[in-house]
């Protein structure tokens, strides 16, 4: 079997679009909590580790009304600005019937993820879910990666853990991982390169390609960054699996 298995991803911004729905439940809580709407390069900058941990570095003495303030904006109007993104269930289709097994490793809360699985289906492409309830550590700890792989019986080898988020490239490393960042979350093409991921994909369709290859049919950009499924190809060699 060519490119990766098992295939790990993370839930927010990379197969669920919760990214403005994240943004608005900051948004309101730093106004209603704050007082002020802090910029969303500060919102959103810890996004990918637990909400707590996000609250904490936003104002350390006010994170359980933060906390508090973005869970009840964020569960009311949860189902109608959670979205699927286009593509996804078909690359997921792909990678099942491909034979791959599939696992989700997410920093969101057990309810709050079932609450996204309802919202938008997909849940029955999974073979395991880990979610913050599951481990003490978090991203950009390794071990929330290790316990999906734990659950699937598998080595870290030839995994490859997906995300759209630098602490999620942080965390694949940490486990010993291929990585993978995507263009569709909350982050930035600068922010994800700047995290060295092995491979950058801008698409579901060169995401589910690239897994299952283990190579990109592009090339790298210049200036060492990783290479880019999905975008115009610029004639550097590209990535491969282990």
């Amino acid at each position: 079997m060519t490119g990766f298995e098992p295939i790990i991803l993370d839930l927010d911004g990379t197969v669920v679009d919760t990214v403005a729905l994240i943004r608005a439940s900051f948004r309101h809580a730093s106004r209603a909590v704050l007082g002020e709407q802090l910029p969303d390069e500060v919102l959103l900058a810890g996004v990918g580790q637990p909400l707590m941990t996000q609250m904490r570095a936003l104002d350390a003495g006010r994170a359980q009304e933060l906390y508090d303030a973005y869970r009840e904006h964020n569960h009311r109007v949860h189902d109608e600005m959670i979205a699927g993104f286009a593509g996804m269930e078909a690359a997921l289709g792909r990678l099942r019937a491909a034979q791959r097994r599939l696992a989700i490793v997410t920093s969101k809360s057990a309810d709050t993820t079932a609450m996204a699985f309802r919202a938008v289906g997909l849940r029955e492409y999974f073979d395991v879910v880990v979610t913050a309830s599951d481990s003490a550590a978090h991203k950009p700890s390794a071990a929330p990666l290790l316990l999906a792989l734990e659950r699937l019986g598998a080595a870290p080898e030839r995994a490859v853990y997906v995300g759209d988020a630098p602490v999620d490239v942080a965390a694949g490393k940490a486990a010993g991982v291929a990585t993978i960042a995507v263009l569709w979350g909350v982050f930035s093409r600068a922010a994800l390169t700047a995290a060295a991921p092995d491979f950058i994909v801008a698409t579901p369709a060169a995401l589910a390609d690239l897994c299952l290859a283990g190579a990109l049919p592009v090339g790298a950009p210049p200036s060492g960054a990783p290479p880019v499924g999905g975008l115009p190809p610029v004639g550097a060699p590209t990535g491969s699996a282990p």
